[in-house]
């Protein structure tokens, strides 16, 4: 029995040429091995705290959050659900 290759998901410069991508391409010809599961919730499931980072931490949190394409409040708590077991 032959398997056929999957393609590699292509990178997209704006979130407009994603939602363009998955609504005309065919998802099953493309390996999604490296998705992870994220939960996402409304913002007003949130509460405010206010919180002092050395600087360093600040600019090398906020580096993968953009790399992750993510804003560092979500990265944060992705890290913290990760934490306690989410």
């Amino acid at each position: 029995m032959s398997k056929t290759k999957l393609k590699p998901m292509p990178h997209f410069a704006t979130d407009e040429e994603a939602e363009r991508f998955v609504d005309e391409a065919d998802l099953s010809e493309y390996d999604l091995s490296g998705f992870k599961p994220m939960k996402i919730s409304r913002r007003s499931e949130y509460s405010m705290y206010g919180l002092r980072l050395p600087s360093e931490l600040l600019f090398r949190i906020d580096k993968r959050a953009s790399e992750m394409n993510v804003s560092i409040d979500d990265y944060l708590v992705s890290l913290a659900r990760k934490d306690l077991g989410e």
